[in-house]
């Protein structure tokens, strides 16, 4: 009778354990997919951003030919394109379009970099109405380190709420498409970027 009690407490404590050990692994599970899935914010946003084209700096454009360089370029778009959507679709900003400015932009660009322009960036937040303005550029140092910035500033005060840096491996759209993925991450887990 003592051997059969024992069996059963064993038996039971068994059955708790393995109940224990599947809601830790349920729990683990889930905290992953939560920190794995994309963070949006569960409202539409009240602040306006326009983000401006990512521009290229090449550290080896010398040696480039033709075709990378158009490549590249195209890239450059790309992601600019791809920037602009994940920040719209992820509700962490009302994203303006830049193509009533781009005569603006055209003019700023011919004779000055945008990433570097000591407040040019503002000039076009201000033609488009918007109370922040993003610049985002990618430094090549090679076909196999590069790195894409992000610096978004308020544009009545001028002052910098982001600014990030993320490292990608490879020159191709994967790469570059991730490092944006990364980005807005980063840009998604910054309160104050986006209020």
């Amino acid at each position: 009778m003592l051997t059969t009690r024992i069996a059963k407490r064993r038996l039971f404590a068994g059955f708790v354990g393995g109940i224990a050990v599947c809601l830790a692994a349920a729990g683990v599970h889930a905290q992953t997919q939560q920190q794995t899935q994309p963070q949006t914010h569960g409202h539409a946003p009240h602040t306006s951003i326009a983000v401006v084209d990512c521009t290229l700096i090449d550290d080896n454009a010398a040696y480039n030919d033709a075709d990378l360089t158009r490549i590249q370029n195209a890239r450059a778009g790309m992601i600019s394109d791809e920037l602009r959507g994940q920040l719209r679709t992820r509700q962490l900003f009302r994203v303006a379009d830049t193509a009533p400015a781009q005569g603006l932009i055209a003019r700023l660009q011919a004779t000055q970099d945008m990433n570097a322009c000591n407040g040019c960036e503002r000039q076009v937040g201000r033609e488009l109405g918007v109370e922040r303005v993003g610049v985002c550029w990618v430094q090549k140092i090679s076909n196999l380190i590069l790195n894409i910035n992000l610096r978004i500033e308020d544009v009545g005060t001028g002052r910098t709420l982001f600014q990030r840096s993320v490292d990608i491996r490879g020159n191709t759209d994967q790469s570059w498409r991730r490092g944006v993925s990364s980005l807005v991450d980063l840009v998604a887990a910054d309160a104050a970027a986006t209020q």
